[in-house]
């Protein structure tokens, strides 16, 4: 099959959160398993000089954004057996930083209209184009209103993905003839709520609509979830699915990973104890046998950092101690300061992120705590039983797909379901009466066997992408 993929970002030239990390190892996973899926993304300007000396210089067209015409150039680059297509336009995407300007919606209206174009100019014709969140939603929306009946697009499928619903892509009517420039008699596939919206958009014109989790595929039908756009997808339930995303299980691996003090694997974990040892000493924590507890996250209210707050007392209570890693929201950092502060032997936060000292948190903790109020798929905790490091997690989305509770004997870390402070609290004791037992290690050698490669995700996307050529076929 061919695989046009878009998003917004993607490793290994520009990325800011989760979907990167998709757009960057799915792809590669689909390339591996024998199908040519490439990638489109635009040429920011983080991309490195390295990088832009190795790219290749294509071509160049015009797109149109409403009235305008603009430039886009295409650099063609290769990483990890994919082939990259890099859109070049110095106005929409040569600043500092990928999101948060006054005109995300022209930027982002212009990759959308070019990722489509750009079928048209190169020597390669998708049987599936797979677009990423509200900044790629109208690629679906411009293939079935402007291009489909066109020569050189017969029977390309559009599919979907939502990483996070919340991100929708809201704007007034007025861009839809300034800036999108679709037909006017089509302004009811955007329309939503007295607004233009990018994603409701998707969810009209794609042939499947896909979550980054099978949970979170019904958990946004709820209101609770869906931010408003649960009356949207109510009647879009027969395309609706979600497959739990992967990790790089290259990236991450303990047997290799030189950002560690010891390397270890399933087969013998006796380096885990020096990991430990070595982020105890370099963290300033006490070295006295009591479980460590990972925290690396965003500081915000939806990750559950409330929770976490409310009961932290009761957790040091516990012997519990905590290496804590991320930013957000000034009165998290300052509460989690005021703690490391006031025990710091029990207690350690560096505020911002480091990716060698994520590594360590995650080989030398014992626990993971993740008590998010929702999170689409998660990756934290599958990497975290990668290197070993049982999960503490609240069952919704992507957590409750990955981590099953070890109540039961057969489970690989610890849940609770209710979002509240003393459930998840009850959560960490029996995580520390466990790890107090002679049974620990069994557990930590089961987490990390646990398999959350892309190879069994991209297993998924390539049985939903053959079942929708099948239907041309057909």
């Amino acid at each position: 099959m061919n695989i046009l993929y878009t998003a917004s970002e993607a490793l290994p030239y520009a990325a800011s959160g989760g979907l990167a990390d998709v757009a960057g190892s799915l792809p590669a996973a689909l390339c591996k398993a024998g199908h040519d899926c490439r990638v489109v993304l635009p040429l920011y300007k983080s991309v490195t000089q390295e990088q832009r000396a190795e790219l290749k210089f294509l071509l160049n067209f015009t797109v149109d954004v409403g009235w305008r015409r603009q430039y886009c150039g295409v650099f063609e680059g290769h990483a990890n057996g994919v082939t990259y297509y890099l859109l070049d336009n110095e106005y929409y995407f040569a600043r500092d930083g990928l999101y948060g300007f006054y005109d995300d919606c022209e930027r982002f209206v212009f990759l959308s209209r070019a990722v489509i174009e750009l079928v048209s100019h190169i020597d390669f014709k998708p049987d599936i184009i797979n677009c990423n969140d509200w900044q790629t939603a109208l690629v679906p929306v411009y293939y079935q209103t402007v291009y489909k009946f066109r020569p050189g697009y017969e029977d390309i499928k559009t599919v979907f993905t939502i990483h996070n619903i919340q991100y929708q892509g809201r704007y007034g009517m007025d861009v839809l003839g300034d800036i999108i420039g679709i037909p006017l008699y089509h302004a009811r596939l955007l329309e939503y709520d007295g607004a233009v919206n990018l994603m409701k958009g998707a969810f009209e014109t794609a042939d499947k609509i896909t979550t980054v989790s099978p949970s979170y595929a019904w958990e946004i039908l709820d209101p609770w979830y869906s931010h408003g756009l649960d009356r949207a997808l109510a009647g879009k339930q027969y395309k609706l699915c979600g497959f739990l995303n992967g990790i790089d299980t290259d990236l991450y691996d303990p047997s290799h990973d030189k950002a560690i003090a010891k390397n270890y694997s399933a087969d013998d974990i006796s380096g885990k104890a020096a990991c430990k040892k070595a982020l105890l000493k370099e963290l300033g924590l006490a070295d006295d046998g009591s479980p460590v507890i990972g925290i690396i996250t965003r500081f915000v209210s939806h990750k559950g950092i409330d929770l976490i707050k409310y009961v932290f007392e009761e957790m040091l209570g516990l012997g519990c101690q905590f290496a804590i890693l991320g930013s957000g929201e000034k009165i998290f950092e300052d509460f989690f300061k005021e703690m490391a502060w006031r025990r710091n032997d029990r207690v350690s936060v560096t505020v911002g992120f480091r990716p060698d000292l994520a590594k360590r948190i995650y080989a030398g903790a014992d626990m993971f705590l993740m008590p998010s109020q929702s999170e689409p798929c998660g990756l934290a905790q599958m990497i975290s039983m990668r290197y070993g490091t049982v999960p503490i997690v609240r069952e919704t989305g992507g957590l409750r797909d990955s981590v099953k509770d070890a109540g039961g004997g057969d489970g690989n870390g610890f849940t609770f379901k209710t979002y509240n402070a003393h459930d998840m609290l009850s959560a960490v004791s029996r995580a520390n009466d466990l790890y107090h037992s002679d049974n620990w290690d069994d557990l930590v050698r089961h987490d990390m066997k646990c398999d959350y490669s892309w190879d069994q995700s991209a297993k998924l996307y390539i049985g939903l992408y053959e079942e929708l050529i099948n239907r041309n076929d057909s």
